[in-house]
């Protein structure tokens, strides 16, 4: 495919079908032209990415292809907060229509803003999404994502209606209620966290509402981690397909990946838009097709804020294999972790949700779990948290000792096992708290 056609296609409306099932080669050629128009934009209108640029000796003049993407620095959540609140904005302020931010728990914010044109390619990616999904016009979708300054809430809710469908902008809380409008309004399409997901069947379930006889078809869960035990459980009890889907608001929110509802074997990334790398966290050297490291993204279309090789710590590998579906694109395997979430405990290495995997459909557990943080000396201590299944009738000891033994010959680390009562683990309304780190108190 020619530059000329590239750029025609490039201008296209987004939520075209044929632009996912897109030959490779028009898919580079295309990719090529936006990440040069990308690269040209950063270095123009973003002080940040000139110096950085500069002090690497790399120009945007000197790119030729995609493969010459890997001889320009990365971005880091830091350099975002570095540059608060809108340094890192390559358009004038009177072109941003919309302003995210993360909640700064950590330290400063991280600001995303969004143009006119950010916001009609954020909506027809999330349509591709919920199409990808198995969602139609016509389905009403209950958006149980939060709004606000985090992305999930207005980035599925616009995302609804683009396709044609109606939607209940719920947000989170309030769970008897979002089960009572489930029942009443007949969603078919439920939108929230894996966890709070979780939290509504399980108040369902109290209420005597049986979830699994409702309309709902489709769960389209994403915003943090979960495994594969997590979705069988979810589909058990809500009777419907659960989707992974991905995104970060440093790149654009949700819709940057979803699942097919066909094959359900990884998240089609949408290459149209982003450009997708796998490295090695501690060389930081690009890895080949295959191979398991983290997840860098360069987004190829955003106007406001260009991110060039974003580093965003997700543990995954990419699939170039033909996905049954069709669909071109290459697939992001399920995500595993955060390098920056892996815990070391002992000299083991361990992430959440490989715990999760562990304690996920457990004979005798429900599943809700805390990982609790503690040091003992100069130890550090790690203690799961785990809670009974509401009809467990047998002893509290011997089912710590079974998961503890499990953990063991699972992941290959020695915790400790806090047996609770029925609600005595934290519920969630958004994302999770899957790990409370009490080590600096005891220091």
């Amino acid at each position: 495919m020619g530059t000329q056609t590239a750029t025609r296609i490039s201008k296209a409306f987004m939520f075209d079908p044929d632009l996912e099932t897109i030959s490779r080669e028009a898919l580079t050629a295309l990719q090529t032209v936006r990440l040069k128009q990308t690269l040209d934009r950063a270095y123009a209108n973003v002080p940040h990415y000139r110096k950085k640029f500069d002090a690497a000796g790399v120009n945007p003049a000197g790119f030729k292809g995609l493969s010459d993407i890997v001889r320009f620095p990365f971005t880091l959540k830091n350099d975002l907060r570095d540059n608060y609140p809108f340094g890192m904005f390559a358009v004038p302020h009177e072109q941003i229509l919309r302003i995210h931010a993360s909640s700064g728990t950590t330290g400063k914010p991280t600001v995303v803003g969004y143009t006119k044109g950010d916001l009609s390619t954020w909506a027809d990616l999330m349509a591709r999404c919920f199409a990808c999904a198995g969602a139609v016009p016509g389905d009403i979708v209950h958006n149980a994502y939060g709004y606000g300054l985090f992305t999930g809430g207005l980035g599925a809710h616009y995302g609804a209606e683009r396709l044609g469908c109606a939607v209940v902008p719920v947000s989170g809380g309030g769970t008897e209620r979002q089960v009572t409008l489930l029942t009443d309004f007949k969603a078919s399409v439920l939108c929230a966290t894996p966890s709070y997901a979780l939290n509504i069947a399980e108040v369902a379930q109290k209420m005597r509402v049986d979830l699994k006889q409702s309309a709902l078809r489709i769960g389209l869960f994403g915003a943090e981690p979960w495994s594969d035990a997590m979705r069988s459980d979810l589909e058990s009890r809500l009777g419907l397909k659960a989707v992974d889907v991905y995104g970060l608001s440093e790149i654009m929110g949700p819709g940057v990946a979803c699942e097919c509802h066909s094959v359900q074997a990884g998240l089609h990334g949408w290459e149209d838009h982003f450009l997708f790398e796998i490295i090695d966290p501690e060389t930081l050297q690009s890895l080949p097709m295959g191979a398991t490291g983290e997840l860098v993204i360069t987004t190829l279309t955003k106007e406001a804020q260009p991110m060039i090789r974003y580093r965003t710590r997700d543990i995954t590998r990419l699939s170039n294999v033909p996905c049954a579906c069709g669909r071109t694109h290459v697939r992001i395997l399920r995500v595993t972790g955060r390098n920056d979430d892996m815990l070391i405990i002992r000299g083991v290495n361990v992430y959440p949700s490989q715990v999760e995997a562990v304690l996920v459909g457990f004979p005798g557990l429900a599943p809700h779990y805390q990982i609790v943080l503690t040091r003992e000396g100069a130890l550090d201590e790690m203690t799961v948290e785990v809670e009974l299944a509401p009809t467990f009738t047998g002893d509290r000891f011997g089912k710590a000792n079974e998961v503890t033994h499990h953990i063991k010959s699972l992941i290959g680390v020695t915790c400790k096992v806090a047996v609770k009562s029925e609600g005595e683990v934290p519920r969630s309304q958004g994302k999770a708290v899957r790990v409370v780190d009490r080590r600096s108190k005891a220091n």
